[in-house]
């Protein structure tokens, strides 16, 4: 039989434990309000961001930390943006930056491309499929053929007025798919 003391501790300490349950569920209910807006389920129905068939996927690497930085003409941010973010997969990081190229910190390797389609998505950077146009290296990104940028989140030019030659680092994050 337990003792009225041991009683109130153990209701004291259930009580407690609703009371951290409900906080982590409500800040969990709220963290999940920010992620990005998930692409649809994939289809019958080709993409145009799609890489050509046959080709194998190589990895995916999440954008770690990332921004899309603009620079203001003729009083507006809305030209194109330069990338700079660090990327993490499963065979290591891969450094994004001006170019727009990509290169594994752990071989050296080296690749830029060029978009050939993207995917509007509101509210945020489009969606977009890069072919590779130049590869320095043997490693890791050597046999990529094609990049998807996928689940975009933030990185759009920042609205209304600026002063020519300023600068505006937007942070975005993205999923980056080699393909080869």
């Amino acid at each position: 039989m337990r003792s009225p003391m041991r009683t109130a501790i153990l209701a004291g300490t259930a009580v407690a434990v609703a009371g951290a349950v409900t906080t982590v569920t409500l800040n969990a209910s709220a963290a999940e309000q920010t992620r990005p807006v998930p692409r649809p389920s994939a289809s019958t129905t080709p993409s145009k961001i799609d890489p050509p068939a046959g080709l194998h996927k190589l990895g995916s690497y999440r954008v770690v930390t990332g921004t899309q930085t603009y620079t203001c003409a003729n009083g507006s941010f809305a030209g194109a943006s330069v990338p700079e973010a660090q990327l993490a997969g499963l065979r290591g990081r891969i450094h994004h930056f001006k170019g727009p190229s990509w290169q594994s910190e752990r071989d050296g390797s080296l690749v830029t491309a060029t978009k050939v389609a993207d995917l509007p998505r509101t509210g945020t950077i489009p969606e977009l499929l890069l072919e590779v146009n130049s590869h320095t290296g043997t490693g890791i990104l050597s046999k990529a053929a094609y990049i998807q940028r996928l689940y975009t989140s933030g990185g759009v030019a920042p609205a209304g007025t600026c002063t020519d030659g300023e600068t505006a680092a937007v942070p975005y994050s993205a999923v980056y798919v080699f393909w080869g």
